[in-house]
């Protein structure tokens, strides 16, 4: 019964959101603003995960500072998720109209062996959508299927609404998504979450020892691919996807050392937009051999 209600609710969900995307943008990030303060006020748990990652990073801010940054992360984080009504049901015209490609776009023409290094920004889903649009390249990447079946269905089938995509899942392991990459296929990869100690090593962020993920300069070097940076950031408009130069001298043989870079690179354009940044993650969940909690 409790499974037929969810399954229920989830179809509901997704017909709601095809409403969503026949809305004007206004309407729908006006929304989205009461439905990030309503979480940051009931999702207490949350809350606090967000607080205690912008207190590690920002410590010198005040109590009033953090507290509108944390409220602030919850509404773009509200409104990032009903942005996919139109990211993935809305007229082709609409998304030419609220996506921008910007930047160094030449790096992505061609057929070079391309790991596309796009961190947790709440923009992720419009920058994958406006990459695997506006290239004919077949663009790839790493998938965790959901446990509700509904939604799973409707996140792939959003993700693979243009172009080619090939979306692998982790249990397909690590062969298949180089053989794409050396074949040309861009790699569209999220490294920068702590998800597990494995294969990850201690660097700085924001100045904290933090269990980093090597996936990046791993599969940049299994792959033989240069490393693009791809930021999106949420405009009134829409969204700006940002295609930076390629990074020089990365790889090198020092994992440690391409962790670290990662993380430092990452921090400068965390600090231009930091209320987009996926801080209800927990970032700091793995510590080094012991260090107490950050979330206790």
């Amino acid at each position: 019964m409790a499974e037929e209600l969810r399954r229920v609710s989830s179809q509901v969900g997704v017909l709601m959101m095809r409403v969503f995307a026949i809305l004007p943008l206004s309407w729908v990030r006006a929304v989205g603003w009461l439905l990030g303060w309503l979480l940051y006020a009931v999702a207490r748990s949350r809350r606090n995960v967000v607080w205690a990652n912008l207190r590690l990073c920002f410590p010198k801010l005040g109590r009033s500072r953090t507290r509108a940054l944390a409220t602030q992360t919850f509404v773009h984080f509200a409104q990032a998720w009903l942005d996919r009504s139109w990211l993935w049901h809305a007229p082709t015209q609409t998304l030419d109209r609220r996506l921008r490609l910007r930047g160094a776009v030449e790096e992505l023409q061609g057929d070079l062996p391309t790991v596309i290094f796009a961190p947790h920004f709440f923009g992720l889903d419009a920058g994958w959508t406006a990459l695997t649009k506006q290239s004919k390249r077949c663009f790839t990447t790493i998938y965790s299927n959901q446990v509700d079946v509904v939604l799973d269905a409707w996140i792939l089938q959003g993700r693979q609404r243009f172009g080619r995509p090939r979306l692998f899942g982790r249990d397909d392991g690590l062969k298949p998504v180089v053989q794409a990459l050396r074949a040309g296929q861009p790699l569209y990869l999220l490294p920068d979450l702590n998800i597990t100690r494995q294969e990850s090593v201690f660097v700085p962020f924001y100045g904290v020892a933090t269990a980093t993920l090597t996936s990046l300069s791993r599969f940049a070097r299994m792959g033989g691919a240069k490393v693009v940076p791809v930021t999106t950031a949420m405009t009134p408009w829409g969204y700006e996807v940002q295609v930076r130069p390629s990074w020089q001298g990365f790889p090198t043989d020092d994992l440690t050392a391409d962790a670290a870079v990662m993380n430092l690179r990452l921090q400068a354009w965390i600090d231009e937009m930091p209320t987009q940044y996926y801080w209800v993650h927990k970032r700091f969940k793995v510590r080094p051999p012991g260090e107490p909690s950050i979330y206790s």
